[in-house]
């Protein structure tokens, strides 16, 4: 594979604790949680009745019709992505345009040679259930004929890749709570493999359902603190009982780096390595030696030409779960070195935001992403008895030194997945 550079061009959320970037990003540095309790019905009897759900809702911001055909997870999605894609300084090309006009004049990019990576870690559930609610309640005839491609979990990246106009392959990574980042990682192969110069990545998810929350409840995965929502997701707490589900989406535009030079894009940070590895170990448990975690970060760093030493600051997935967040830091110093991790600066901005399973990778890259660009790190917040874990974790926000710095974003998932994406300054 050539060592194309990729940089970052572009980026877009909708989250629970803001509804684009720049609301996103303050609540973060403002340390404001985005957890509240669940007023429906059906939480009443569930063990968890609390969830982070999106500030502002698609409906808000999508065109009305449009959104009724896209499951809640594909609303979100496109969102994101029409914001990363903006903020790229693209132009949407016009939706009554016919397929052969949508080309480098209407967007700003040949579509040959523009894709899109889209990840889900359960797609679209919510539409799956209303339907077959409406099958069982009100017979066959009630059941959407759009509830196929709703449902589906390449639905969302086929929305973005038909609203963008993308040629060069729509993807659809579905790899649980390490799906987002999975799709950067794709997309940076797709760019330095020569298959594409501009990438849409990112990732979606729309869960907050009675049966998504039972199931995790079950697995005694979430956290039962529903008479403090906000202070319900503590990542490194001794007080930590389980993770806060979430919803909404991340994207971000990665382009070549000769690409963007040609076209004059403002860059926020480069894209420089990405690894993928497996634990084998347990469908659902980390692997407590934190093994797999570990070499996916050297393997990204190596593929970076990163020396451990340079890693400035570190995205934690730290869900606020008891094993995952312990096996993680562990990881993190067999990764780093004892030397150099106690120099990474470690923050979990899932503190604020809770879990956004196959969409949390893409939002917190978003994030570290602008960490580097600002030079500041969000605080972790809920840390009221933090566990002695042998890191340098931020309780307040905290100044990055100025020069060329790498972060860190790690992400993993149920089936032993783990990834691992390394960034550097512009």
């Amino acid at each position: 594979m050539s060592q194309t550079r990729v940089v970052v061009t572009g980026l877009g959320v909708t989250s629970p604790v803001g509804g684009d970037v720049p609301t996103t990003w303050s609540a973060l540095l403002e340390g404001r949680s985005g957890v509240a309790p669940l007023e429906e019905d059906w939480a009443e009897p569930l063990g968890a009745r609390i969830a982070a759900r999106v500030a502002v809702e698609p409906s808000e911001v999508l065109d009305r019709v449009k959104a009724r055909r896209l499951d809640r997870s594909g609303q979100f999605a496109m969102v994101a992505a029409l914001e990363a894609w903006r903020d790229a300084g693209l132009r949407v090309p016009d939706p009554k345009a016919e397929p052969d006009e949508i080309d480098g004049h209407a967007s700003g990019v040949d579509p040959e040679r523009f894709a899109v990576a889209m990840a889900s870690g359960i797609g679209g559930v919510t539409t799956l259930l209303s339907n077959y609610d409406n099958l069982l309640a009100k017979g066959p005839r009630r059941v959407s004929p759009l509830a196929i491609p709703m449902l589906m979990p390449n639905g969302p990246a086929a929305a973005v890749g038909l609203a963008l106009g993308a040629r060069a392959g729509v993807h659809t990574p579905v790899s649980a709570c390490a799906a987002g980042n999975e799709s950067i990682a794709l997309g940076i192969d797709l760019i330095r493999l020569g298959r594409a110069d501009v990438v849409v990545v990112g990732g979606t998810e729309a869960a907050i359902h009675a049966l998504p929350m039972a199931a995790f409840g079950q697995m005694m995965a979430l956290s039962k603190r529903n008479d403090d929502p906000t202070a319900a997701s503590r990542p490194w707490d001794k007080g930590r009982d389980g993770f806060v589900l979430g919803e909404g989406a991340g994207a971000l535009v990665l382009e070549s780096a000769e690409h963007a030079a040609a076209r004059g894009a403002r860059v926020y940070a480069e894209a420089a390595g990405a690894a993928i590895t497996a634990d084998s170990h347990d469908v659902a448990q980390p692997d407590p030696s934190g093994s797999g975690a570990t070499r996916a970060m050297v393997r990204a760093m190596r593929e970076s030409g990163i020396d451990p030493a340079d890693v400035a600051h570190i995205n934690a997935h730290a869900t606020s779960t008891p094993q995952g967040d312990v096996a993680e830091a562990l990881a993190i110093r067999n990764a780093l070195g004892e030397s150099a991790a106690s120099g990474a600066v470690l923050t979990s901005t899932k503190s604020m935001t809770g879990h956004l399973l196959g969409a949390a990778g893409a939002l917190e890259s978003v994030a570290t992403v602008l960490a580097l660009h600002h030079r500041v790190v969000p605080g972790t917040i809920n840390l009221d008895d933090p566990e002695d874990i042998g890191l340098d974790v931020a309780e307040k926000n905290r100044d990055l030194p100025a020069g060329d710095l790498v972060a860190l974003n790690n992400s993993f998932g149920f089936g032993g997945h783990n990834v691992a994406i390394a960034f550097r300054s512009a």
